[in-house]
């Protein structure tokens, strides 16, 4: 099975078309949003084509196919226009005999582990800054931001298939690579 992640869309209509156009492209099975769907939060600018609505839109289009957590700019407002569920801190699925911990990143991240152990993945967002590294043991693992990436890193999304998290430049080159 093929994974694709995404996080920090932040509203905007502009780089959530872009990242979708990578999905199709990718064609994998389905896609992970790890939360900060629709709203740019304070402590960012306006995205660039801002629009909620029509990001509700799109991502709804795509309900069956997504599996998302909640982000700390997500509300329960949120999710009485999207039409799967986002209200979740977490989720934990199966991948290849490997347990697979999904958040945003602002409750749990590299600083602050959930319980999970060695061979585990964490995967989260949150700080817009794309991770792929192993730590005791455990595949630490962030796709970075589609709408505001930082300190100097480009517009990402990740890919997981055969064990390996790739994360991809919205263009689709490799910005970093993990074996989990």
């Amino acid at each position: 099975m093929k994974l694709f992640f995404i996080s920090d869309i932040h509203g905007s209509a502009k780089y959530l078309r872009k990242a979708l156009k990578a999905y199709e492209k990718e064609k994998a099975q389905y896609i992970v949003i790890l939360g900060d769907e629709l709203y740019h939060g304070a402590r960012n600018p306006l995205p660039e084509e801002y629009n909620p609505k029509e990001v509700t839109r799109i991502l709804n289009e795509y309900k069956d196919k997504i599996m998302a957590v909640r982000g700390n700019c997500d509300s329960e407002v949120d999710q009485m226009v999207i039409e799967y569920p986002i209200m979740s801190d977490y989720s934990i699925i199966l991948y290849n005999g490997k347990r697979l911990f999904l958040t945003h990143g602002h409750i749990y991240n590299k600083d602050n582990l959930p319980n999970i152990s060695n061979g585990d993945v964490l995967i989260y967002g949150h700080t817009h800054v794309p991770v792929a590294d192993k730590i005791n043991g455990i595949s630490i693992i962030n796709p970075g931001s589609i709408t505001f990436p930082k300190e100097n890193t480009p517009h990402c999304y990740g890919i997981l298939e055969d064990n390996k998290f790739c994360i991809k430049t919205l263009e689709g080159e490799i910005y970093k690579e993990l074996d989990i």
